[in-house]
């Protein structure tokens, strides 16, 4: 089994893998956010922040056809230019920081970003675009715990913008900060042999959760689903901040 876990252990992580990217394929973001609440529930969580960025990568590119003509190419760019800023310097941070502190820090960060987006924070005008650059900046020190989507997805659901714009625009923005973020992480000693074959061994399962929330994309708007996602994380990451504190 990747990282030497148990088969019961790898069978809750695939089941959540699935959720995960049903949620993802459906509303363009709360993949890593959802996973990685759940996986800070039972396993240390650092091991599997660059399988997670592996399998994004993979999730776009079932979803590229789809999301052509619909991405905000200069948002994304404004805060992809924001992300390298700071990115760094937090994987430095969480690279050596104890493992119940990584715990908490990531169950925090959800937590704070779906009372956002579930509160409906909204904008009265659209965020200018050097504004953008510090929703990356912001993003960059979330991604290295792996929710660098969480602050974009909040600053996006505040402002004016069609469902579809919404979602292609995250997923392009999630698969650029996840390239940025990669190399890094390789620098930083977390990819390892295993990283790859846990990543191989989630494509399946990947791939039929973003095929399958494709389809509930585009049968339904995202709205009601978004909202779901929400209270998953809310849910997951209230457990994960418990767990964290009383460990």
């Amino acid at each position: 089994m990747p990282f030497d876990l148990p088969l019961t252990l790898v069978a809750a992580l695939a089941v959540a893998l699935f959720a995960a990217a049903l949620v993802r394929g459906y509303s363009g973001f709360g993949f890593s956010a959802i996973f990685l609440a759940f996986a800070a529930l039972v396993t240390d969580p650092v091991p599997l922040i660059p399988v997670v960025f592996m399998g994004e990568i993979a999730m776009t590119a079932v979803q590229a056809r789809g999301i052509r003509g619909h991405v905000d190419w200069l948002r994304v760019v404004w805060m992809l230019l924001g992300a390298a800023l700071t990115l760094p310097l937090a994987i430095m941070a969480v690279l050596a920081l104890p493992t119940e502190t990584v715990r908490l820090a990531v169950s925090t960060i959800i937590l704070a970003m779906a009372l956002v987006m579930l509160a409906g924070w909204t904008l009265k005008s659209r965020l200018s675009l050097p504004a953008h650059t510090g929703v990356g900046m912001i993003a960059g020190i979330a991604n290295a715990a792996g929710v660098g989507g969480l602050p974009v997805a909040a600053c996006l659901t505040a402002q004016p913008m069609p469902p579809a714009t919404f979602r292609a625009t995250m997923i392009v923005f999630l698969t650029g900060i996840d390239l940025l973020t990669l190399p890094l992480m390789g620098l930083g000693g977390n990819i390892t042999t295993q990283t790859f074959v846990a990543a191989l061994w989630a494509l399946p399962i990947l791939v039929a959760g973003t095929l399958l929330g494709n389809r509930r994309f585009a049968a339904a708007p995202p709205a009601a689903f978004r909202r779901f996602g929400v209270w998953l994380l809310l849910i997951l990451a209230a457990a994960g901040i418990i767990r964290a504190l009383l460990s």
